[in-house]
């Protein structure tokens, strides 16, 4: 007996095909429309517009399950911000990532003083039972506040030219900002970047650390849990 595909209640198209376009769209620099264009090319007519709802709803819902997911973080993480303009105004993107290049968290803010470091070390820290050993900044003096507030016993290093992990992982983020032509706004940005974060991480392991063979059993788990949570959340 032949098993119906899984659905998401309230939707017409299977989890397959609605997990494969938020999988396309956070994975790869493409558009909304692009994403139409390669469903179409498979026989799957859906517009835009609910591609864009897909991505909304169960991005940030992907890039939770898949935070619970993994792996427990190195204990050097590297911590970095770069503006992002968001209908002329400057904002910053806070970001946290281990010594192996794994995103941690992300946070927009419209300051870079010391109030909005200790919010951002409030995120990052929430709901974690480790700390990190050390700590490798820029010289921004916020950093400095936040960490003897909340990580007194972790070691910082403040340096410009120790934060190249942190630093090249914006890299995704400026490519998918200029094929959205910039966000719209600071809450779309930090709902659009949290699961793009996640899911991109997630499906990218880091290909110049490792061997091929290990590259390929990487790259096959990550399509595995990714399959068990599209189906994990398709049966809630």
């Amino acid at each position: 007996m032949r098993q119906d595909p899984a659905t998401y209640p309230g939707y017409r198209f299977p989890a397959e095909i609605i997990s494969h376009a938020v999988w396309l769209y956070h994975v790869f620099s493409l558009s909304l429309r692009d994403v139409e264009l390669i469903l179409a090319e498979r026989g799957i007519t859906v517009t835009h517009e609910s591609i864009r709802s897909w991505c909304r709803k169960f991005g940030s819902e992907f890039a939770a399950k898949l935070r619970r997911r993994r792996p427990k973080p190195g204990d050097t993480w590297h911590l970095d911000e770069v503006f992002l303009r968001i209908n002329g105004v400057l904002h910053y993107l806070w970001r946290a990532v281990d010594q192996h290049g794994v995103v941690l968290d992300i946070l927009v803010q419209d300051r870079r003083n010391g109030n909005a470091a200790k919010r951002f070390f409030k995120r990052l820290l929430a709901g974690l039972k480790y700390k990190p050993r050390r700590l490798v900044t820029d010289r921004l003096k916020s950093y400095g506040v936040a960490q003897r507030e909340f990580l007194p016993e972790a070691q910082h290093r403040s340096c410009r030219y120790l934060n190249n992990r942190a630093e090249n992982s914006h890299r995704p983020t400026r490519r998918r900002e200029r094929q959205m032509q910039r966000f719209k706004s600071a809450g779309q940005a930090q709902r659009f970047l949290s699961a793009h974060s996640m899911i991109y991480g997630h499906s990218r392991p880091r290909r110049h650390l490792m061997t091929a063979g290990k590259y390929r059993h990487a790259r096959n788990k990550a399509f595995r849990i990714w399959r068990q949570e599209m189906c994990a959340q398709a049966a809630s």
